[in-house]
Order: structure tokens, then sequence, then C-alpha cells
């Protein structure tokens, strides 16, 4: 009987535990020279790191057997080659995923399972969305295994639906901005109006550097398509834009690297992976001052500001001012405004 594993090392690949805030994998004596001579191998810091150091080293069985050797294929192969925050969202899945499946067979799974699944998650904390993320992370991995050989029949695809979540509908009026505005710094007072200007996501405006600034445009190169259609946003120049950027570039302590958003200690507001945990607690601050010395009556979340460029324009120019592939995306996630609808009119109708 095997030992039951440390709760912190459940949902890892055989052989990983997790000791002293980093991953590590016990090698088999027979496979030393492949680990550098170590009997035990520091992976990584991260979940991600350790995946992506794991792949290079392993080789896998073309013979998966189980819901585990899936996943663990899964992570090692395909996770790293998506954006950073994705990895991240997809290993936290995974883990969720086998300490249930990890030990079933890839060929017998059933839709009726992955349903008690989906009801157990979402009733963690009225978790729907979590249940659904990992549902499209089993999808895909089965997707994956039907192309390397394990099993012919997908087990959700067509079966299995997403479980209802409930729209963001967070608007942020003008009145609302205008009163954040009073408090606002220089740093985040320029923020906020690229902000509404661009529609931009938070990471995608901290990685803007001195050299997208251009002299026919501020270019952009949104990590959501950065490793699908690569697709590039320029935005045009005009005299209140091209007034911010400049302004921005001037403000003080500043080039110590080439990023147009610097924190006060030179350093840009995103890191390698993605976080930008200095960002986050100094917007946390900027909305508690705002909802103590303002008129703001309710918060918002520095996302919501995405959703009003593209709630206060034309659906086609949301659609490009966003990114997106097509305008029902727009549609269904960033417009938070009631559609204004002139009424019908008709000449035999006698109003008294």
């Amino acid at each position: 009987m095997s030992k039951k594993r440390n709760r912190e090392n459940q949902g890892l690949p055989k052989n990983w535990r997790l000791k002293h805030n980093a991953y590590y994998f016990r090698v088999n004596p027979a496979e030393k020279d492949r680990w550098d001579g170590k009997t035990e191998f520091r992976l990584g810091k991260t979940l991600a790191e350790a995946y992506a150091e794991y792949s290079k080293r392993i080789t896998f069985s073309s013979d998966l057997r189980t819901i585990g050797d899936l996943l663990d294929r899964y992570a090692a192969q395909v996770v790293p080659l998506k954006a950073v925050k994705s990895q991240q969202s997809n290993l936290h899945s995974i883990k969720y995923l086998k300490k249930v499946f990890s030990k079933v067979l890839i060929k017998s799974l059933k839709p009726s399972d992955v349903f008690q699944y989906m009801d157990i998650r979402s009733q963690q904390g009225k978790m729907n969305a979590s249940a659904n993320r990992d549902l499209e992370v089993l999808s895909h991995a089965y997707t994956c295994a039907i192309r390397w050989g394990a099993c012919e029949i997908h087990p959700t695809k067509g079966k299995v639906q997403k479980l209802k979540t409930k729209p963001v509908d967070r608007y942020v009026t003008d009145q609302e901005v205008l009163e954040v505005l009073k408090v606002a710094d220089r740093f985040m007072s320029a923020y906020i109006k690229l902000k509404l200007m661009t529609g931009l996501r938070k990471s995608d405006l901290l990685t803007i550097r001195l050299q997208d600034i251009k002299d026919y445009g501020l270019h952009v190169r949104p990590s959501k398509t950065a490793h699908t259609t690569g697709q590039e946003i320029i935005f045009e120049w005009n005299d209140q834009l091209k007034a911010l950027v400049e302004l921005i570039v001037a403000l003080p302590k500043r080039r110590r690297t080439d990023y147009l958003f610097e924190t006060r200690g030179g350093k840009p507001y995103i890191n390698l992976e993605k976080a930008t945990n200095s960002f986050d607690s100094r917007w946390q601050r900027f909305m508690k001052k705002a909802l103590i010395e303002t008129n703001l009556k309710e918060s918002f979340r520095e996302h919501d500001l995405r959703a009003k460029p593209a709630s206060d324009s034309d659906l086609v120019h949301a659609q490009h001012l966003l990114g997106h592939a097509s305008p029902e995306m727009t549609k269904r996630a960033y417009r938070r405004k009631a559609d204004v609808v002139a009424p019908m009119s008709y000449d035999f109708i006698d109003i008294e």
C-alpha cells in the first residue's frame, strides 16, 4: 500500500514534492545522469518554472494510461506554450483535477463523472468560474490525448456544458471618473486616462516601452494575441493622446528602465510572470482614499475601466479598440450600458 502524500504535494506529478518554497523531483538512481547527477533536483520556485524544467529533462511514454499521466504530459508540453497568466490558471486547475481523476483510466471517463466533479467544485464557495476553467483544461487535455493516440472518443466535447456565471455589469460613469481623479496623483491620473483612451488590459499598459512610441502612433501587441495571431494595435496620435504620453514620459524619477510606467524605485510594475503586485497594492490604496475623500459611493476594479470605452463607443469601434476577434466577445463581456433605442413612429396613430 503506497504512502499517502502530504497535502501540499497532492496533485503534483509522481516523485515531486514541495519543500523550502520550491518544487523538487526525486530522481531514479538509474537516471541521475539526466538530472546533473543529483538524487533530488530543484525544478523551480513556481509551478510554471518547475513544469518547464521538467519538460526539458523528461521523456514521456507514448503509452498514457491514466488521466494523471495525461495531465502531467499536458502540463509539461502544452501549458508552457501559453501566456503566463494562462499557465498559472491551468496549473491550478490541473492540481484540482488530479486530486479526483489522477488514477482514472483515460478511456473510462464518462460525461457523468465530469458533471459530478463540476457540481462539487462549484459548491466550494460558489466557484462556477473555477469549475468552468477546470473543464476547459480537461477538455483540451483530451483533445491532445486523441492527437497523442491515447484515446479515440472525447468524453466532454459537446457533452458537458459550462456552468452559468453571473456576468460582471459594473459600469464606471463619467462622474465617478471625475471623482477619483480628484485624489489621484500624477501617476494614477495619467494611468487612468491612458486606460480610458486605449481600453488596454493592465498587463498591456504596464509593458508598454519607450520604443513603442513611434511617429505615427502608439504600438501595442496585446499579450492575449502574442501566442496566437500576433496581431498588433496601433493607436493613432491625436492631440489628447500625444500630450498624455509626453506627460507620462516626463514623470519624475524616470528612465532606469525603458518601460512607460515605472515604480518610484525605477522598476517596471510587471515582472516576468506578469504579476503586478506593486501596482495592485497602489490601486487598492487609491480606491480606499477615493471612497473616503470623494463622493464615490462604490469602488470599482481597475479592469472595470476597460469596459468603459467599450460601452461608450459603437460596437465595431469597441471591438477594434479592445483587440477582439469578434464583436460577440466585446458585447458579451464588456458592453455594460443599456442600448438606447429609438421607438417606432406611426403616422396613423394619434396621441390625444
